[in-house]
């Protein structure tokens, strides 16, 4: 029998940013999956504080190459590939240098949230998706991890909806306290509607929050998994009166095999 294939789309994974409750689940769930009999592949930003040497990153020229369109601008596709020996687990990277050069994740060193963060998050996630259909890899449950990729169930339901790579894909997205107050760039769903969207179709993304892009995630998910104690609460709420598998917050290293359940039961429907 066939292993059910699990693609997570992560924000953090330590060992290559620094140790906090995402960057630790990002680094120990693909592993405990995979050691679970499922086959896996792990992305993440290749943000501009990894250390590359250290890290041992190197490209994958067969995979990188495209460009990307993004508010009538070409921006090259990099894909860059390390691996967690102990784990026995590779990881991928999505890699620009307009995007991800920068020495800080979404802020500036002055705090200031950086005003191209929408165009970043739209090109990580059509990086991964992209890279996804290069390796002709067909994912049975999509885990995203983190706001920053928050835009692929969206894209996976309407843009790519056809696709038979990931037609049959169950999409999983996992809430963290990862909140902040600040706006997206006021063009953003401008953007959006380059991208294939309509009009009718950019919902919650109006509210130009953090706040509506989760909730717009949730709108295209197939499952939700409460991944802190503490979570947005219109988040929670929203994502309880979806009517969608709901798994609460799962505390220790019990987290492993509940979603891991999660996982079979949305495979089972």
């Amino acid at each position: 029998m066939e292993k059910p294939k699990v693609l997570y789309v992560n924000q953090e994974i330590t060992p290559y940013l620094p140790e906090t409750h995402m960057s630790l689940f990002g680094r120990h769930l693909p592993q405990a999956t995979q050691e679970m009999k499922k086959e896996i592949r792990t992305f993440m930003p290749r943000f501009g504080l990894i250390n590359e040497r250290r890290n041992q990153l190197h490209e994958v020229i067969r995979l990188s190459g495209m460009n990307l369109i993004i508010n009538e601008m070409d921006h090259p596709l990099i894909i860059k590939v390390a691996s967690i020996q102990i784990a026995r687990m590779q990881v991928y990277f999505i890699d620009n240098d307009d995007y991800f050069q920068r020495k800080f994740i979404f802020q500036s060193k002055t705090g200031k949230f950086f005003k191209d963060n929408d165009e970043r998050s739209i090109f990580y996630a059509r990086g991964v998706i992209e890279t996804v259909k290069k390796l002709g890899w067909a994912p049975d449950i999509i885990h995203i991890n983190g706001w920053f990729g928050s835009l692929v169930p969206m894209y996976l339901r309407k843009v790519f909806k056809n696709n038979p790579l990931f037609s049959e894909s169950k999409i999983v997205i996992s809430l963290f306290n990862d909140g902040f107050e600040d706006s997206f760039d006021k063009g953003f769903l401008n953007k959006l509607v380059n991208e294939g969207l309509e009009e009718s179709e950019l919902t919650h993304y109006k509210e130009l929050s953090y706040v509506g892009f989760m909730k717009s995630a949730i709108d295209y998910s197939d499952a939700i998994i409460f991944n802190d104690e503490v979570l947005n609460p219109e988040l929670v709420s929203y994502a309880q009166a979806s009517g969608k598998p709901v798994l609460p917050y799962v505390s220790g290293d019990e987290y492993k095999q509940a979603f891991n359940d999660l996982y079979d039961k949305l495979l089972e429907r």
